[in-house]
């Protein structure tokens, strides 16, 4: 598999220890587990990468959308992790995302050690290819048994399987989910509708006694969606995620004060977000450069699969998308897609999901279908899915009690 050939400015997708795919392994070598992910990632070899010290507590914290140019530069609304930041150094600090660079993706090689091409989890949405259907990932609608669409063990549930207490304080809604099975399954859930009573659930399962028959090792999986939900509404330059970062940096805070002496809190996030320039946006359902031989289109509009009807080449329609928008967007086909690494390797199950044609958007220009995306969806100021540093760039944070 030979390395991307990117436009100068872009990130290349890594699925390697500097990687967010090295994270939960590591997590897994500073418990002292050993494991080998699909990719060939292993617990030691991470644990390493990482800078990982021993720990029989470990709590790994996901914080949806929080890049690290976002958390950079507006990091005096989070003190607590610009002081981790600093403290670990950027260059350490800073691992890659998934291509594309979004929730689906990136919590599914979280959960694998792997990468997009063999947990099948491709964009916010994707074709499904049993029906031929544009499947919804995080509703998981369309798609069909989690097990079938994301056949990669998790380390969550390789290291419940070995004894270790693994749980997940989250919204009942996400106990049993199809997105959670898939990406994330083998933690005990806790019922926990606000942050603050998630952190609050956290600290209550490190403090347990152990359990005689386990490993008396815990490992809590932390999720916080505020500050994503809050970009994607506001931007993640406006003053209302200024506040959503504030409020997640004073719970991390209590947290680590919190939690038993001798807690490894990891710290770190599924992808970044820009603002979208809304006068540089496209409607594939009524441009007449791009809506011919194109069935339908998944993702999200900074990173598409554009699937083609029966009988078009697909060489034509990226002839057509490449001309129509220029220095905005890398339009390639599925086969140089694949061939030069941005889903990592592709099992042959998953092949189908991907689009005919990728599209990575580059500056803050926006591809939308209004066949399925509604006005509010086309006018959201935050967006993320492609290759710019603040999409791709993810933080990784460490601190012990």
């Amino acid at each position: 598999m030979s390395a991307p050939h990117l436009p100068e400015g872009l990130v290349a997708p890594s699925y390697d220890t500097a990687s967010l795919a090295a994270v939960l392994p590591a997590a897994a070598g500073a418990l002292g587990h050993d494991l080998t992910t699909a990719t060939g990632l292993t617990a030691a070899g991470c644990r390493a990468a990482l800078g990982l010290p021993d720990a029989d507590r470990v709590v790994v914290v996901l914080v949806d959308g929080l890049g690290i140019r976002n958390l950079a530069e507006r990091g005096g609304h989070a003190p607590f992790l610009r002081g981790l930041l600093r403290e670990r150094g950027e260059d350490a600090a800073t691992l890659t995302s998934s291509f594309p660079s979004t929730t689906a993706a990136g919590l599914s090689i979280l959960g694998t050690g792997t990468a997009p091409g063999l947990t099948g989890m491709l964009g916010y949405t994707q074709r499904n290819p049993e029906t031929g259907k544009l499947a919804a990932v995080v509703q998981w609608r369309d798609l069909g048994d989690p097990a079938d669409v994301q056949r990669e063990p998790t380390v969550l549930e390789t290291l419940a399987a070995a004894g270790t207490r693994v749980v997940a304080p989250g919204p009942r809604k996400f106990a049993g989910s199809g997105m959670s099975q898939a990406a994330l399954r083998g933690p005990a859930h806790v019922a926990a509708e606000t942050f603050e009573q998630r952190v609050d659930a956290t600290v209550a399962a490190l403090r347990r006694p152990a359990d005689p028959a386990g490993t008396g090792q815990s490992l809590v999986y932390l999720y916080q969606g505020d500050v994503d939900k809050t970009g994607h509404g506001f931007g993640w330059d406006s003053w209302q995620w200024g506040d959503a970062l504030e409020a997640t940096d004073r719970e991390l805070r209590r947290l680590l004060r919190s939690v038993p002496r001798g807690t490894l809190v990891l710290v770190t996030a599924d992808h970044g977000q820009i603002t979208a320039d809304l006068t540089t946006q496209w409607d594939v359902a009524t441009d007449p450069a791009l809506h011919p031989g194109v069935a339908m289109v998944g993702g999200e509009p900074r990173a598409l699969h554009v699937y083609t009807e029966p009988g078009t080449d697909p060489a034509d329609v990226a002839a057509r998308w490449t001309e129509r928008l220029g220095d905005h967007a890398l339009v390639v086909l599925r086969e140089r897609a694949v061939a030069d690494g941005w889903f990592g390797p592709v099992a042959e199950h998953v092949l189908p999901a991907i689009g005919d044609v990728v599209v990575a958007m580059t500056g803050a220009a926006t591809v939308v279908d209004s066949r399925v995306h509604s006005a509010n969806a086309r006018a959201l100021p935050g967006v993320h899915g492609s290759l710019t540093p603040h999409e791709m760039l993810v933080p990784f944070l460490t601190a012990l009690s």
